[in-house]
This record gives C-alpha cells, structure tokens and sequence, in this order.
C-alpha cells in the first residue's frame, strides 16, 4: 500500500471538475507536496512544457485526469481536437513519467472507450469487442490508448501505470455551459432557467429511451485515492455507481428537484449516443474496497443546491 501523504505527487487537471476533487481526497489523506499544473504554465499538448514540468515537480506519483471532454454536442462539433489533446497529453505525461522513474502513473481513461453494443453490465473485459459509439468515438479511442501504453510501458520497463473508467460523472463545480456541458448539468440549467422565467417546456436531446449510469464527483475521487494507495495490476477498473436510469427518469427527477412542473420535450432529430451505459462495478469492489457511497437524488439534489448558489452570486 503506498502511503500518499509522504509522496511528491503531480495531479495533472487538479483545477478541472474532478480534479479538485481528488485533490480534496488527497489533502483528507495528508498529502502535501501535491503540483496541480495550469495549462497557462504548463501545456501538456507541448513536449517542452511536459519536460520542464517534471523537471519541476519530480513527482513520485503522477495521476493523470486532464482532458479535453464535452457532452455529445461538443464531441460531434470537435472530434479532431477531442481525439489529437487527448492522445498528445497522455502519450507524453506517461513518456515523461517514466524517464523520470516515476512509482506509479494513475491514468483515468473514460466509459467511452466501450464499444457501442457491450452487453450490460460493462465488464472490463469486453473493452475491445467491438467499435465505440460514433459520436464519442475520437475521444473514447484517444483515452483508451492510455491504457495500451500503460500495459506497454509496465511489461517492457516495469513502470507501475494502473487504468481507470469512471462513468458519467456530476456533482458541484460540474461544467454547465450550454454548448459542452454533459447531460446532467445540460438539464439542470435548462431546468432552472424555465422556472426563473415562468418557461412552459424544456427540451432534451434524443428520445429518452437511452440509459446512463452516474457516479457523484466526490465518490469517484474517493476511488482513484484508493486505487493509488491500492491497486498496482495492469488490468482497467470500471468507477461506477452500479445502475442505470433512462435519460426519460433522469430528466423527470431533475424536473422534480429543480421545482421545474411544465412539460419536457424529447427532441427526436438528436442523437441519443451509446444506447445503454451500465458497470459491472466488482473489480474496484474486490481489488481496492471502492463502493459509491451516495445516493443518486442525494446526489442530484446537492448539485442543483450548489448550481444555484453559484448563479445567485454571479
């Protein structure tokens, strides 16, 4: 078990969504010699700013969150760029990591790397049986390969990488922008802002039919500490919460904790994407005593709680 408080730790995308949140698990855990690199000092996409970086911090364990990341909408609008950052960034912090004889590399991939039909539950195992869902696709891939390399790199030079496939995620500080934003705080907003203005009707994408699964922010955290401290085998780990809600429930439960009562539209002409989304959550279970602690509308309802205070103080 590796004890994280006395490591020089980097957490690449600390200031990003997840980020600050595994940097809270972290400090809870007494880490202090953490280095949360900022884009505007260290551009990850760039050979030289990943070098000074370790040069820098000389970190013995690297977790690696940053990503370029958007819901369907933003996935469809950019897949280059969603495709090119990601496998840059990930390719050259493991590179690096491991010239510099980093302990261990902590890689979050992403539940998109699946292939577009898996059977339901998702066992790591089917990973590679099949293509992924067209509209993620690039960006599915491009985080995948963090797990090719890191299996690479651990059987030719010993490096300790670990994989991890976080569902969907949601929770405070989540990214609310209309045009990138995930479905969850894509409906909360939407939500909110119709009862503010008296607004009769909210649109959702697709035709509610498809399913999710979602794990709170703060859980999925608690897991990548854990695994850190925990889990040193090259196999990938599903992050999950362990069931599925159709986009149809989901949205009639944010109506419910929005106080939104007027009618939702389910738009036809967008895309669902992947038709169902599901985890076996065993292995992290087994291998690192990771469980998700909390309730999905507990969830929820702390989330639109923390949007609202965030709208009320802008």
């Amino acid at each position: 078990m590796m004890d994280l408080a006395t490591k020089r730790i980097v957490v690449t995308g600390g200031s990003g969504f997840l980020g600050r949140h595994v940097l809270a698990a972290l400090e809870r855990r007494g880490c202090r010699q953490i280095v949360s690199p900022r884009k505007a000092q260290y551009d990850l996409t760039h050979e030289p700013d990943v070098r000074r970086l370790y040069a820098d911090a000389a970190p013995q364990l690297v977790i690696h969150l940053a990503a370029v990341v958007g819901g369907i909408g933003a996935n469809r609008e950019s897949p280059g760029r969603f495709f090119y950052e990601n496998v840059m960034m990930g390719t050259m912090v493991m590179e690096y990591a491991r010239q510099a004889g980093v302990e261990k590399f902590v890689g979050v991939g992403t539940i998109c790397a699946y292939p577009k039909f898996a059977p339901v539950p998702f066992l790591e195992r089917d990973l590679w049986n099949g293509y992924p869902e067209e509209t993620n696709a690039p960006y599915g891939i491009a985080k995948k390969m963090l797990l090719v390399q890191g299996q690479a790199y651990r059987d030719q030079y010993g490096l300790n990488a670990v994989h991890l496939l976080p569902v969907n995620l949601y929770g405070p500080h989540d990214n609310f922008d209309p045009a990138s934003s995930h479905v969850i705080p894509a409906l909360i907003r939407k939500c909110v802002e119709a009862v503010d203005a008296g607004g009769r009707e909210v649109v959702c994408w697709g035709t509610g039919n498809a399913t999710r699964e979602f794990l709170y922010v703060e859980d999925c955290a608690e897991a990548i500490a854990l695994a850190a401290e925990r889990y040193d085998r090259p196999e990938p780990v599903n992050l999950g919460a362990g069931f599925e809600i159709s986009i149809r429930d989901l949205a009639e439960l944010i109506a419910k904790e929005t106080g939104f009562t007027g009618q939702l539209v389910f738009d036809r002409t967008k895309p669902d994407g992947q038709p169902r989304r599901s985890l076996d959550v065993s292995r992290a279970r087994n291998a690192f005593g990771f469980s998700a602690t909390t309730p999905f509308e507990d969830g929820l309802r702390r989330t639109v709680q923390w949007y609202r205070h965030a709208v009320s103080r802008r």
